[in-house]
């Protein structure tokens, strides 16, 4: 009996047959939809047994056309599993799970050009082989006022590669306080670990002294290294020493000052930004670290609007030696995110930060978002609401930005999901059990997809 009810079932050539399959073929391609129908045939095959075994059943074999629904919507849940454009609602400037700094039109273009066969490695004038980073190298130094530069992954390898480089098997100094995990559960310990060196603590947890790191270059520490705490502050019963006196004692001790700024705010870019937040003054420059540390490592895809990268800037000879060795293959960007990041520099060099969404949404008015979110509510059916953004991507801990929004009616975890799987996806946040639609980080000309969506969403609940 069991052989004669699988036996029912549909061959996955029937499958094929069909209209709807056969459009899905041309459109995703032959084996991705055999390979969805095999597996809803196995699926009715594995529910027929069940079935068998607990007892008789009278449910029918499922025909043809509702296998080849199943196997569809499957494909089309594995098909939109992809990356794909999403409307950051959430009102987070830079947004880890949402791909951080968004690029600029002139970064994508760029990257766009760059897919296709381009000089990486030649020089056109001479016909010989040329420097893959040099533009953006020679940028950086402009920016930055360091001697040289480099360009890896991210600035968690831009740091273990200048550890590995400079104190492999060797003793590092630290502060206590600035043991920081970075998210993921990656913490600065471990990516001293995998550098090869030794971490060596040195002072508490909120206070570390000049004479901690003194005392640690006199027991054998071979590099100091200094991480801004981005992502959190200590408070009250604090010290630290000095940028200043921690380039004194590594100089007088001959060994490496290396300083960890983060998120990466270039000279340009603290003048943009602080007139419109003026917290943004505590966030260490990048060119200021320069001036007194003999290595800084920081992130592109932070304060600096740009793809995810992590930038070396310091001493020619100790970005040098980064350079040469074998590590620095293994973590060096390729030709995407290179001319993203050439282009997202040029732009810090003109001075049109604007082109940069990042700032673009931090310097909105918070009039005009009250203006669109007055004229969205009035066409969806929300209400406009005066909110916080934040800044995010581990920066600027507790540092909250005016804004405005909507907040939609009905059950938020429903509308939620509604609007996170629907073309293109909307991620909002939920406080209070209201969902709230933060305009601060919607492009103004995201405006119709934003009400379409949400229309959509609404339309899916009747």
């Amino acid at each position: 009996m069991t052989g004669d009810r699988r036996g029912q079932l549909p061959a996955v050539t029937a499958l094929l047959d069909l209209a709807d399959v056969q459009e899905a073929v041309r459109r995703h391609g032959h084996g991705p939809v055999v390979a969805n129908i095999r597996d809803v045939l196995a699926g009715a095959r594995a529910a027929l047994d069940g079935a068998v075994a607990s007892g008789p059943s009278s449910s029918a074999v499922p025909d043809a056309a509702t296998l080849a629904a199943l196997a569809l919507a499957a494909l089309e849940r594995r098909m939109r599993a992809t990356l794909r454009p999403v409307i950051n609602a959430t009102g987070v400037l830079l947004h880890t799970n949402l791909g951080r700094a968004p690029l600029s039109a002139r970064a994508i273009e760029h990257a766009a050009a760059a897919g296709g066969t381009t000089n990486l490695e030649i020089d056109l004038d001479t016909g010989r082989r040329g420097g893959r980073e040099r533009a953006a190298r020679d940028a950086l130094v402009r920016l930055t006022g360091a001697e040289a530069a480099l360009l890896v992954n991210n600035c968690a390898a831009a740091l273990m590669l200048t550890l590995h480089a400079h104190a492999q098997g060797q003793p590092v100094a630290i502060s206590r306080g600035e043991l920081v995990e970075i998210g993921g559960s990656f913490r600065i310990p471990e990516i001293v670990a995998a550098s090869g060196a030794r971490l060596m603590e040195v002072g508490t947890t909120n206070r570390t002294h000049a004479d901690d790191y003194r005392e640690a270059v006199a027991a054998g520490a071979r590099a100091i290294l200094r991480v801004h705490p981005s992502n959190y502050r200590v408070e009250g019963f604090t010290a630290q020493a000095t940028d200043a006196e921690l380039a004194r004692i590594a100089r007088d001790a001959g060994v490496p000052f290396i300083h960890d700024v983060g998120s990466g705010m270039l000279p340009g870019a603290a003048t943009f930004l602080t007139s419109h937040l003026p917290e943004l003054r505590d966030e260490p420059r990048v060119d200021e670290a320069a001036r007194l540390a003999d290595l800084v490592v920081f992130s592109g895809d932070k304060l600096l609007g740009g793809p995810q990268v992590g930038v070396i800037v310091g001493r020619a000879d100790l970005v040098e030696v980064c350079a040469r060795a074998p590590f620095a293959r293994a973590l060096r960007i390729d030709k995407l995110h290179l001319a993203a990041m050439e282009a997202t520099l040029s732009s810090h060099e003109r001075g049109e930060l604007a082109e940069l969404p990042l700032f673009a949404m931090a310097s909105v008015p918070t009039g005009t978002l009250q203006e669109r979110a007055a004229a969205i509510a009035g066409r969806c059916g929300g209400t406009p609401v005066a909110m916080e953004a934040v800044l995010g991507g581990g920066s600027l801990p507790g540092l909250s930005i005016a804004s405005y929004g909507i907040a939609l009616p009905g059950d938020a975890e429903v509308t939620a999901r509604r609007l996170r799987t629907g073309d293109p996806a909307v991620i909002g946040r939920i406080e209070d059990a209201r969902l709230l639609l933060d305009l601060r980080t919607v492009p103004q000309e995201h405006d119709e997809l934003l009400v379409a969506a949400v229309l959509r969403a609404g339309a899916d609940g009747h």
